[in-house]
């Protein structure tokens, strides 16, 4: 029955990132079991979030405002500009406060498959944002998966300029990672990648 608003929500739900029909449907009937304590103030704040959160103009990152937090936070070092996929890679990295220059959220990789291109990621727009620094840096921190590394290095051909430093996040041993556990590829990174005692 396709009319069926509780299938329709189940549908929905299955769509989102790890969830499957049956952890889709076990969240509907939660919800409904719990209608007044999860349910309605889920939608109130579903809704509200939908009317109020905005895309940085500037970066990309989301936030109540046209400019975000970070982009208008005098005290980052807007010479160095950090190139990351998804938001989620952007508060990863302030998590962790390991980075205190500004980012550019690229909102996927260079896929044809996908339809994505440089357009639709914005790296004309980041080719204007290094244009107006002098001397810096742009840090590809992109996956370490095929579409991700060629869309680093399509990223680091456009950028290519004296007094522009271009750097690709390290990949490889993860801390606590033991070699037996890891992959092919991995390994021949770290391997790659080894640097001096």
């Amino acid at each position: 029955m396709t009319d069926n608003p509780l299938e329709s929500l189940i549908k929905r739900l299955s769509r989102l990132p790890g969830l499957g029909p049956r952890s889709a449907r076990r969240a509907a009937l939660h919800l409904l079991k719990n209608k007044e304590t999860t349910m309605l103030p889920l939608a109130e704040e579903l809704d509200h979030v939908a009317r109020t959160i905005k895309t940085c103009v500037e970066c990309g990152n989301l936030d109540l405002t046209d400019k975000c937090r970070i982009c208008y936070d005098s005290r980052r070092d807007a010479t160095r500009i950090c190139v990351v996929e998804d938001v989620a890679d952007l508060w990863a990295m302030e998590r962790a406060g390991i980075f205190s220059g500004v980012y550019h959220v690229l909102g996927g990789t260079l896929s044809a498959l996908d339809g994505r291109g440089p357009k639709e990621l914005g790296i004309e727009r980041l080719v204007a944002r290094a244009a107006n620094i002098e001397e810096g840096e742009v840090i590809l921190a992109t996956s370490a998966t095929v579409d991700g590394q060629t869309t680093a290095h399509y990223i680091g051909e456009r950028l290519e300029r004296d007094g522009m430093a271009i750097t690709r996040l390290a990949h490889g041993v993860p801390v606590g990672g033991e070699l037996n556990y890891l992959d092919d590829g991995t390994l021949t990174q770290a391997m790659k990648a080894r640097r001096p005692l």
